[in-house]
């Protein structure tokens, strides 16, 4: 008797299912509130040098002052990392006038005035995060970033050691005290060092969250379990632009998205454990408690587990022979994804997927501009547009199949970035529709990757599975921007190496087993 078969006698999808993915649907809502702030809590306001007191300007405006302390770029606009020496007066009589040589040109030396109509604070503005310390403003994003790779490592790891729930809840006590920490941070070091620990933190949400409410569903509602979960990315996405609107100050902006975190912890109080989990490493009676419970509030209260198939066994008589099938108690690392010749060719091609889905991704957010709009409407747009292109998605795995949608998704992604390459400049609006076209293949690829790798993998290696693989993510996404640079090789260079690599990888989906309609394995055995 296979776990499927237990599922669906006791209730695959009822209200127990839905108070689950209601409650893991809130934790989901964390993730771009921190992923994306950046855009935000770095956000760089105009800026120009402080211009010190000087007794000849007693007599000038406050635009005359800027006129004849700070020089200006070819467009007109004043310059933001330099200023005059000494004021340069004659630029009052005539001031499209260009200075006398460049040596009376220096960088900021009284620090910076910055724009604040829009923002009140950011980091940039509270220490001087321009000119020659650009780096270190960009630097913080390479920081969370690293530290959601790393734990990518660590959580996986855990969770398939320690369980789903434990682990999770850990991962965003974490988050709270890390993020409260860093709208505390008194200086740039300790920011630093918090928001790494941040993302090492909320990787636990990430990777853990969809495959847990997968785990408590039947095979016909997987589907619709992931794009669910992953929808509320997309919500996320635009509830971040409506916080970052009404918070313009950045410590009170990490306190704002950090808060849902304490929401969160008191949701998950509900959550059970994954009871596949605990029968694949033998704690029998924690699983029996479980699914009593899944079967009272669905309705099932005189069930008696595998009634048909074996009339002798109660629920725990056959919950205990489907642990003792699944080999309680063996240890499982990183290193048992590559043993068997089965499941090394899944991660190694489930590997190259992830690592082309964020390359190509990443890829393609950085060339694409909004739509005109501010950047708080730009942020809500682009969640809401992210709706519908999941929602083809659950069409499409579920007509031609998960292999078929993740393979052509990520390749089509590349044919249009390989589009972009051949079509002139001049036609702007053909290149603007063939981008956003790849934008949405992008988006559909990103979607189905996270529900087709939580079916790949047996319950004992799931969460190494979806560490090893989001490792594999980061590593593209940390990538992506620094192919950029090769555009001093070849102009065309970066372009030519996203479509690249987006369609080899696309092609190693199609090495993968269809995972449609099939049961999720518990054991190595059930995929060898």
């Amino acid at each position: 008797m296979k776990f499927e078969d237990l599922l669906l006698e006791i209730g695959g999808f009822g209200r127990f299912q839905v108070l689950i993915l209601f409650s893991l649907c809130l934790l989901r809502i964390n993730l771009p509130m921190h992923f994306l702030l950046h855009n935000f809590l770095a956000a760089t306001p105009s800026h120009h040098c402080a211009i010190p007191h000087h007794e000849a300007f007693v007599n000038l405006t406050a635009q005359q002052v800027l006129l004849v302390s700070i020089p200006r770029e070819p467009d007109g606009s004043f310059r933001s990392c330099a200023m005059f020496s000494q004021p340069q007066l004659h630029l009052l009589l005539n001031s499209s006038l260009q200075p006398e040589n460049d040596s009376i040109v220096q960088r900021c030396q009284h620090g910076w005035v910055y724009d604040r109509s829009q923002f009140t604070s950011t980091i940039s503005t509270q220490w001087d995060l321009v000119c020659e310390h650009r780096g270190l403003n960009q630097a913080t994003a390479t920081f969370f970033f690293a530290g959601v790779t790393l734990g990518a490592v660590v959580f996986g790891y855990l969770s398939d050691r320690f369980g789903r729930k434990a682990i999770l809840l850990l991962s965003l006590v974490c988050s709270v005290v890390f993020g409260m920490l860093s709208a505390a941070s008194v200086s740039y070091s300790m920011l630093a060092i918090t928001r790494t620990l941040t993302g090492v933190a909320l990787s636990g949400v990430s990777i853990i969250v969809l495959p847990l409410g997968m785990e408590w569903v039947d095979i016909q509602h997987r589907t619709f379990t992931g794009i669910l979960i992953s929808i509320f990315w997309s919500i996320g996405n635009m509830l971040l632009a409506m916080v970052a609107y009404l918070v313009r100050e950045w410590h009170w902006l990490l306190v704002a998205v950090t808060g849902p975190c304490l929401l969160s912890i008191v949701c998950l109080w509900w959550v059970p454990e994954s009871a596949r989990w605990l029968m694949a490493n033998g704690k029998v009676k924690q699983a029996h408690r479980h699914l009593l419970r899944c079967a009272r509030m669905n309705g099932k209260k005189d069930f008696t587990a595998a009634a048909k198939q074996f009339p002798s066994f109660h629920l725990s008589q056959a919950l205990r022979k489907m642990a003792i099938d699944t080999s309680p108690g063996k240890s499982y690392s990183y290193i048992s994804l590559f043993r068997t010749p089965v499941l090394r060719k899944i991660s190694l091609c489930a590997g190259a997927v992830w690592f082309g889905v964020a390359f190509s991704y990443y890829g393609m957010s950085l060339k694409l501009t909004g739509f005109g709009l501010n950047m708080y409407l730009s942020q809500f747009v682009f969640g809401i547009i992210e709706i519908p292109a999941k929602m083809i998605v659950y069409v499409l795995v579920n007509r031609v199949g998960r292999r078929q949608s993740q393979a052509w998704s990520l390749i089509l992604t590349g044919v249009c970035i390989g589009a972009n390459i051949l079509i002139p400049k001049s036609f702007s609006s053909l290149r603007s529709v063939v981008a956003t076209m790849g934008k949405g293949f992008s988006e559909a690829a990103f979607t189905t990757v996270f529900l087709y790798t939580s079916e790949l993998y047996p319950t004992v290696l799931r969460q190494n599975g979806m560490g090893y693989t989001s490792f594999m993510a980061r590593l593209g996404g940390a990538l992506a921007p620094l192919v950029y640079l090769m555009d001093e090789v070849w102009r065309s260079l970066p372009e030519v190496t996203y479509c690249g690599v987006a369609v080899c990888c696309g092609s190693a989906a199609f090495l993968l087993p269809e995972t449609l309609n099939m049961r999720l394995p518990e054991g190595i055995e059930d995929i060898e």
